[in-house]
């Protein structure tokens, strides 16, 4: 991995307003002739640092923290309507304006990431889009939340009870909730343990500031692109996800079958973090992709 990567922030105009993307820049992107891979974090509202083994490929690689995430400008005073696709593509843009290679770039969108990452090809039809990484993303909220229905039966009985509890009390936000969604991240989210302090820093994120990702919540019974994904099968994917994960092959299965150019590489060892379960590998197949479908 490079030592000293690039780091910054980029001012984003909205309206009236600037606020500030938080950037991490690995490698030198003049000597990439096909474009750096622009990482989209997942959550929404944790931050880039859980996908830092993304820095361990060859080529240039933009890793950045969405509004009101990480490092970028939090603001915990805004209401839902504030926080919308668009306002998250319209940051994605400038990240890419702000490098000068909207001409020549490819996305790996991890979880929400590939949410955003869909929603910019179908909303944008970026011409100078590459490649793209789907990883262990969904292509409907209700095919991922009836895949989470199905893991549940697999967890102990009180840990069932206790996460059943809680949800239909509305008290997801309490310490005990929370012990015990980090027991099912722990099978289902990242198989290492302890923890990389990198991905316990992201998803910790969320209970210091909520703020984007209650206003995203609306997206999680509703999201679905199934319909859509015509307007991306011209763009060369590939589709990650794990064995253990929670975006099962049903969830991210439709991205297979409705785009032209597509492979898919399921981890036998890992959930949703294959870029720590089974790192060497993780890099080996996304590095080799992207020179393939370049």
């Amino acid at each position: 991995m490079p030592i000293q990567p690039t780091e910054g922030k980029i001012p984003f105009i909205v309206g009236e307003e600037t606020f500030q993307t938080y950037y991490k820049l690995f490698g030198d992107i003049a000597g990439c002739a096909h474009g750096p891979l622009v990482v989209l974090h997942g959550g929404p509202g944790i931050s880039h640092d859980y996908l830092i083994p993304l820095a361990d490929l060859t080529t240039a690689v933009i890793f950045y923290d969405q509004l009101g995430s990480g490092q970028s400008t939090h603001l915990r005073s805004r209401d839902t309507s504030f926080w919308t696709i668009d306002l998250f593509i319209a940051e994605l843009e400038n990240v890419l304006a702000f490098f000068g290679v909207t001409d020549r770039f490819n996305i790996l969108g991890h979880s929400w990431g590939g949410t955003l990452a869909s929603e910019f090809i179908v909303r944008r039809q970026p011409p100078g889009l590459r490649s793209l990484v789907l990883a262990n993303a969904l292509a409907s909220s209700k095919l991922r939340n009836e895949s989470l229905a199905r893991l549940r039966p697999g967890l102990p009985e009180d840990l069932q009870a206790t996460l059943k509890r809680h949800e239909e009390a509305g008290t997801t936000k309490s310490a005990e909730y929370k012990a015990a969604m980090m027991l099912f991240w722990g099978k289902h989210g990242c198989r290492v343990q302890p923890f990389p302090p990198e991905f316990l820093h992201s998803i910790s994120l969320t209970d210091e500031d909520p703020t984007v990702l209650d206003a995203i919540a609306g997206l999680g019974t509703r999201w679905d692109i199934t319909e859509k994904i015509s307007l991306m099968r011209h763009v060369p994917t590939l589709i990650i996800n794990g064995e253990h994960d929670f975006m099962a092959d049903s969830v991210c299965g439709p991205f297979f079958w409705g785009i032209d150019r597509v492979k898919w590489v399921k981890f036998a060892n890992s959930s949703h973090s294959p870029q720590w379960e089974e790192r060497e590998r993780y890099i080996d197949v996304v590095g080799g992709f992207l020179a393939q479908a370049l």
